[in-house]
């Protein structure tokens, strides 16, 4: 199933009830005066995440979504009774945003976070309350309160530990492919990755961290060209970024510099977000088999001099899986440390 990772959506939650205007009439009991009950409260609109669930594909379908309204007062005092919640369920890591303020009201990033996003209505007032020395038989009441309607726009980040980055057809679904049991598309044209990709990376049992595969980027990408930018948002919540670049890149006969790939890109995540890169981010030179080993070599190392780069770096052929697999386990041991300096960090406190 593709990845839907945005939705509209309109939740409107229930009305309350309204109060009764009701009077006690029992046998020999002539003036028993006001006993209508009150309504009851509008059934209000939650939003749940839920592990179980990758995609926002049901809301293509299901776009509106209403709580029950509560019950009308009755007489005898008897209350309505109150209307029921409604709760849809998302994927984990699901942003919720008001569209009519652009607000973002909610980020859903734990398995059964939850969040109240239309507040059902207070049910109406009946009779009973207005009675008082000088009115004796009222005949008044309060309708039930109106529950709250919204726009919402949901949003889904995925929650992966590295997000690949890079050109079309750096090699990054043949890297996710080298190194997990994801399978995403591989061919020799441009934009074989239409969507995410997931791909778990086990380095030992019980060790293991989530890397996605992010639809290629090209220049402009953050204000709209290529398909990537729409899925940029996915490597706000990444850990690390592994940024792929073709050592050797021919588009259409005419040779892109691995040079200006790296700058691109970094002028595209700017765009979108500057905290991006802040994250560390890693430089893996891909097709490396496409070239003598000397040769590939060198002109990594002179990448590397040009680009000032201080970051680690990698040398690999994604397609012949050499030199992927120590870049893995480089990544485990740097969440490690991590893990390590958060401990650290809180002991300290």
């Amino acid at each position: 199933m593709k990845l839907v990772d945005e939705a509209e959506i309109q939740v409107t939650a229930g009305n309350g009830g309204n109060g009764c205007v009701g009077f006690r009439r029992e046998k020999f009991i002539p003036l028993g005066g006001p006993d209508g009950g009150d309504g009851g409260n509008g059934g209000s609109v939650y939003i749940r995440a839920d592990e179980n669930l990758n995609t926002l594909v049901d809301f293509r379908h299901e776009r509106i979504f209403k709580a029950q309204r509560g019950e009308n007062g009755m007489g005898r005092q008897a209350y309505g009774k109150g209307g029921e919640d409604l709760i849809i369920t998302v994927p984990v890591g699901t942003v919720i945003i008001n569209v009519a303020t652009d607000e973002v009201i909610g980020d859903l990033v734990q398995h059964d976070d939850i969040l109240l996003v239309a507040k059902g209505g207070k049910g109406g007032l009946g009779n009973m309350h207005f009675k008082s020395s000088t009115n004796r038989s009222p005949r008044q009441s309060l309708p039930g309160e109106e529950g709250e309607e919204r726009l919402l726009k949901l949003e889904l980040k995925l929650l992966a530990d590295v997000g690949l980055l890079g050109f079309p057809n750096a090699g990054k679904s043949t890297l996710i492919r080298a190194v997990s049991a994801a399978t995403p598309k591989v061919a020799d044209y441009p934009f074989t990755t239409l969507y995410p990709n997931l791909g778990v990376v086990r380095v030992e049992n019980y060790r293991s961290f989530v890397i996605a595969d992010i639809p290629g980027l090209i220049e402009g990408a953050a204000d709209g060209a290529g398909l990537g930018a729409q899925f940029l948002r996915h490597l706000q919540r990444t850990r690390l970024l592994l940024h792929l670049v073709d050592i050797s890149p021919m588009e259409g006969g005419v040779e892109i510099s691995p040079i200006e790939q790296v700058r691109a890109i970094e002028r595209e995540l700017a765009k979108h977000d500057p905290e991006l890169l802040e994250k560390p981010r890693w430089l893996v030179l891909n097709k490396a088999d496409l070239m003598f080993e000397d040769e590939a070599k060198a002109a990594a190392e002179k990448i590397i001099a040009e680009l000032g780069w201080t970051q680690p770096w990698y040398l690999v052929s994604a397609l012949g899986r050499e030199g992927t697999w120590p870049i893995m386990t480089n990544i485990m041991a740097f969440f490690d440390r991590q893990k390590e300096d958060e401990a650290d960090a809180r002991n300290a406190l």
